[in-house]
């Protein structure tokens, strides 16, 4: 295994600092990383805000907030860190999945630096930023491992052979978990962010109340789909619309959520029994979820694996986790060139300039 170097005391001259930027939706994000777990800075500026009006983000707005926004974010990050450009042994950037028009903005940042200062860029794949999440907190976490990434745009299950190593055992077939919370939320008239408002709601509500169903793919059974679970409570709703029946919200949102976590949590906790894995990680916005996290804690407590899963704050899009996952490939000598492009429909496992 790579030697992990996780003390964040004196400077050693052969500490690896990492400056990470992420900017893949619709948060401006920079950070300073150590050695690959320790977190010197980690600056947010979340356009939330701004999207929810509109019911979710919307691709201009959020390129054009990044602009505003991200020298005021990497100063800001390098401030906290009490550390200068010339302080950083690599910058690190998401250069893909997301918004186009978004990954762009932080691309070309951190290209700039890299050509005016000479530092080494590493481009870093945004799911492998949330796998490697993990790790800032969970000092003990190493590969192998199973590793359930669920986020608004991304609900992967992934075999992490060791850093930076990767293989997709199951993905979704249509909507990812996260994009059924946002679209169920709005339908209950909840509004946008979705995931933590159905979470909020369902509190109040019986997650027994209403049977929504729970799909499997024929020949896949590692895969997800929620599109069908998404338009059977639509189809709830207009029949009860239809026999002016009333509607209660919080149970709708909690048998909904309690519908996507089953399928989330019997999925991977088969795939790590069936790998021979005795750790699973989960990872993504949606793994803040309270009720995925008391599910995931029960049934892998009662089948022996040991469950791990990064603070909400590590969950949500942020460059701390940008640092991490750069750090590992910085150290395995990747390096990108000034010819590093947005690649919004990137995947897992076999990215560009490798």
């Amino acid at each position: 295994m790579l030697d992990n170097r996780l003390e964040n005391g004196s400077e050693d001259p052969e500490d690896v600092l990492i400056l990470a930027i992420e900017s893949s939706c619709d948060e401006t994000a920079a950070a300073v990383v150590k050695n690959g777990r320790g977190v010197l800075s980690n600056v947010i500026y979340s356009q939330i805000a701004l999207h929810t009006v509109y019911g979710g983000v919307v691709p201009e707005i959020a390129s054009r907030k990044h602009i505003e926004k991200i020298n005021q974010v990497i100063e800001q990050a390098l401030a906290e860190a009490g550390k200068t450009l010339k302080d950083m042994t690599a910058i690190a950037v998401t250069y893909g999945p997301g918004l186009v028009g978004a990954l762009l903005v932080g691309v070309s940042a951190a290209k700039a630096i890299s050509f005016a200062t000479g530092i080494p860029l590493v481009g870093v794949h945004h799911i492998e930023g949330h796998i490697s999440a993990n790790f800032i907190e969970n000092k003990d976490l190493e590969p192998p491992f199973i590793c359930l990434v669920v986020s608004g745009g991304h609900s992967h299950l992934v075999v992490v052979k060791d850093y930076g190593e990767y293989e997709i055992i199951g993905r979704t077939r249509d909507d990812a978990a996260g994009e059924a919370f946002d679209k169920v939320a709005r339908a209950i008239g909840l509004g946008y962010p979705g995931g933590p408002k159905i979470d909020k709601e369902a509190r109040k509500g019986d997650p027994e109340s209403i049977h929504f169903p729970r799909a499997k793919v024929a020949g896949a059974e590692y895969d997800f789909s929620f599109s069908g679970l998404k338009s059977a409570v639509l189809n709830y709703l207009n029949s009860c619309g239809m026999k002016g029946e009333e509607i209660n919200t919080a149970d709708v949102a909690a048998s909904f959520q309690k519908a996507v976590v089953d399928v989330l949590v019997e999925h991977s906790v088969q795939a790590a029994k069936e790998y021979g894995f005795d750790k699973l990680v989960i990872a993504g916005g949606v793994a803040s979820n309270s009720l995925l996290r008391e599910t995931f804690e029960k049934e892998c407590k009662n089948n022996k694996i040991r469950l791990y899963y990064p603070s909400p704050a590590l969950c949500t899009d942020n460059a701390a986790m940008i640092g991490t996952a750069g750090y590992y490939e910085y150290i395995k000598g990747i390096r990108h060139g000034l010819d590093l492009n947005a690649a919004p429909n990137l995947k897992l496992g076999g990215g560009e300039g490798r």
